[in-house]
């Protein structure tokens, strides 16, 4: 937000839009003016609506100066990952493959006739009914594979921090959009570590859910099983309002958990439950690990363990399959899931084909990018005759394996604290030839998303040779994302934030 209106928390602009200190119009248009300005250097936002977003402001202002009651988002700029459905807005998940015409548009150029979706997402109904802005959709990896949003068919995200570098992915224009101030707020989706990876890259705080606390409908599915809406805000309250908001029950997805929604805000007022237990695992403090994140993490349990948490060592023993294990289930689930783009009933259409086989692809061929390609033949190759009790089988065995681990942790502790990414965030191109490399950057991220349990990416300081970014992860069981919150509240209240240096 500009100087002189608020500063871009989403809690505090609520406050002032329903007091009347601030009208929601003013709010938006500084919002926009920021995309204006940044947006063409970083790549946080595919599409900007401003007039339908000055109109959303409108509204709440002028129900405002009626009297009527507004709800918790009000006047609050927030992004949204596109491949969250929007009725008034178009979505093509960064790939080509949902744009209609421009079928020899140059890659690198803008979505032609991206796909207009008929329904808005729950999570986006959601927060229209809290009276959020919406003013536009975050650029991403395609379809939301990859880890660094470099691999989109419409252009890179570049960190604020250092714009060579790379603002993490699938969900870096989402965490974009909070890092350099455009929105207070936004929307991602974390399938195995796209909305904290990012945020540790960024300074962000970012919250994957529990499997089921927040409904997929409307979500553009890569791996059903895994996939979960997240969300990015510049402080742990606020991510703890946008959670409250859009979690909850959906009765159209057969996955959302049909479990009351706490409040999540009185969780974040800095004090730690007496006698919590912390959970260090050892395996995420092995080779692999650089020294400035090691320095700035154990620096951020140290202030934990000085604010009343009793650190546990524990084992996690499954840690090191958790890459082989997700690279082989999010594949299987994303090539069976991509089989619904094929020419046929929306997006890229081969222009002339000979017959259908032609058409799927022709169609497949120039509308899906090398990474989803990549993916899509690996997922196709572990569910094949030959390889499904070898690879896929084995797969969900061992997935097995991970959530017993977690089970026996959460026995001992009641939080468990790690890094979020081996490195800070990494140059622009560095990795693109080295797909293993490039989902090495996950191996911290993955367990939490095998187990279906909710995770919390959270800023502790930056590193010391870098001065880049650095977060810690908190993870705990089901449904406990209260106690995530108030342990995020504790280090963001006693680290520093990155500017300053950190923990460390």
């Amino acid at each position: 937000m500009t100087a002189g209106l608020a500063p871009p928390s989403v809690a505090r602009i609520a406050a002032a839009v329903r007091a009347g200190e601030l009208s929601a119009e003013e709010v938006t248009q500084a919002a926009l003016d920021r995309i204006d300005s940044h947006n063409p250097a970083l790549g946080a936002f595919l599409t900007v609506a401003p007039e339908r977003a000055l109109a959303q402001a409108r509204s709440v202002d002028e129900r405002r100066r009626r009297g009527e009651p507004l709800g918790p988002l009000a006047g609050v700029p927030i992004g949204l990952k596109d491949n969250l459905c929007t009725a008034d807005q178009p979505t093509c998940a960064a790939s080509r493959v949902l744009t209609a015409g421009g079928w020899d548009a140059p890659p690198g150029g803008g979505p032609v006739a991206p796909y207009q979706p008929p329904y808005d997402a729950w999570v986006v109904q959601r927060l229209r009914a809290a009276d959020a802005i919406l003013p536009g959709k975050c650029n991403l990896d395609e379809l939301g594979m990859g880890s660094s949003t470099e691999h989109g068919a419409f252009g890179v995200t570049r960190n604020p921090a250092d714009p060579t570098r790379t603002a993490g992915g699938s969900s870096g224009g989402s965490a974009v959009a909070v890092a350099a101030g455009m929105t207070p707020g936004a929307l991602g989706s974390d399938t195995g570590g796209s909305v904290r990876q990012p945020a540790s890259f960024t300074g962000t705080v970012g919250v994957k859910p529990s499997y089921g606390r927040v409904s997929r409908s409307g979500l553009i599915a890569f791996a059903s099983s895994l996939d979960q809406v997240g969300v990015f805000a510049t402080d742990v309250a606020g991510a703890a309002r946008l959670l409250e908001v859009i979690a909850g029950h959906d009765p159209g997805d057969a996955t959302s958990l049909a479990a009351p929604v706490p409040s999540y805000e009185p969780h974040c007022d800095g004090e730690l439950p007496a006698g919590l237990r912390l959970g260090v695992p050892e395996e995420y403090f092995a080779e692999g690990l650089d020294e400035e994140v090691e320095v700035q993490v154990r620096a951020a349990i140290a202030e934990l363990e000085g604010a009343g948490a009793t650190v546990v060592p524990i084992a996690l023993p499954h840690t090191d399959a958790a890459v082989a294990t997700y690279v082989v289930l999010a594949t299987a689930e994303c090539s069976s899931n991509l089989a619904r783009f094929d020419g046929v009933r929306y997006g890229l259409r081969a222009p002339t084909p000979g017959n259908v086989r032609e058409l799927h692809a022709q169609s497949r061929s120039a509308g899906f990018g090398a990474e989803v390609k990549r993916r899509i033949m690996l997922g196709t190759y572990v569910l094949s005759a030959g390889y499904y009790d070898a690879y896929y089988r084995r797969a969900q065995q061992v997935r097995a394996l991970i959530r017993r681990d977690f089970a026996a942790a959460f026995e001992q502790v009641d939080v468990i604290a790690t890094p979020v990414s081996p490195t800070v965030a990494f140059p622009l191109g560095s990795r693109r030839a080295d797909p293993l490399a490039m989902y090495l950057a996950d191996v911290y991220t993955l367990p939490a998303s095998l187990a279906g349990l909710c995770a919390l990416s959270v800023p502790c300081g930056v590193g010391r040779d870098s001065g880049l970014p650095v977060g810690l992860q908190l993870m705990a069981p089901v449904l406990q994302e209260g106690r995530l919150l108030t342990a995020g509240a504790v280090v963001e209240q006693r680290c520093a934030r990155p500017a300053a240096g950190g923990c460390g």
